[in-house]
């Protein structure tokens, strides 16, 4: 694997209400060596303190997901969505030709933890969309996001799937990227890739036609992208 992204060499942001580490570049953060891998643009590691969250601001022509780790996030938006995102539940708003939307932690004692994602779509200017669902878990890795929502997934309108790994100390997986390109954020845990080493924050990608042996040292919670050659 050439490109690693270590927890602690992500971005960061902290302006009381919000603690955040970027995977790639966002923001006032930039690096050219991080803009992203394929087409997945964003990991945003957020944490807003109770009560808080981002005010009304706009997208155009981004898939962005939003799963929640810990507590809860209030969603809004311009075309009438009001909605709670509990921990566990995965959610996927299309801004197409354009939306304004907010997100605040929908409690006044709790913290919320969230990754926010960005996919970059293969179709643009289209009608403003929006998905939630809460996905169980089926086995080690189970399918959140692809293309046509399919096994009960949320879809994207892209050619890229994302799903959830979920493993016991001890148990392994293996992934053939055959054309592909992957790229795995570990949410909770240590792992072996490979030679390598990683725990919780820690990211990298897997290029195309590369095998990827994983082995859990403790439970493992992440997230895998499955991604297009571009």
């Amino acid at each position: 694997m050439k490109y690693i992204r270590k927890s602690a060499d992500r971005g960061k942001a902290n302006f009381g209400w919000l603690d955040s580490k970027h995977s790639f570049s966002f923001g006032n953060y930039y690096d050219k060596k991080h803009m992203g891998v394929s087409v997945l643009r964003v990991i945003n590691d957020d944490m807003v303190m109770p009560g808080k969250g981002f005010g009304e601001h706009g997208h155009r022509d981004m898939e962005i997901i939003s799963y929640v780790i810990e507590g809860a996030l209030q969603h809004e938006d311009s075309t009438g969505n009001s909605y709670k995102v509990p921990a566990g539940d995965v959610q996927r708003m299309s801004a197409g030709r354009g939306v304004m939307h907010s997100e605040f932690n929908a409690s006044k004692k709790d913290k919320v933890k969230f990754l926010q994602i960005w996919i970059q779509p293969n179709i643009t200017g289209i009608k403003p969309s929006y998905q939630q669902k809460s996905i169980r878990q089926k086995g080690q890795l189970t399918s959140l996001v692809n293309p046509n929502g399919d096994n009960g997934a949320l879809s994207i309108n892209q050619d890229a799937s994302l799903s959830r790994l979920v493993l016991k100390k001890g148990e392994d997986i293996t992934f053939n990227t055959k054309q592909r390109i992957g790229y795995l954020h570990i949410i909770k845990g240590q792992l072996k890739a490979n030679t390598e080493q990683f725990s919780a924050g820690d990211g990298f990608a897997v290029e195309a036609e590369q095998v990827l042996e994983i082995n859990a040292h403790s439970g493992v919670e992440a997230l895998w992208f499955d991604l297009p050659i571009v």
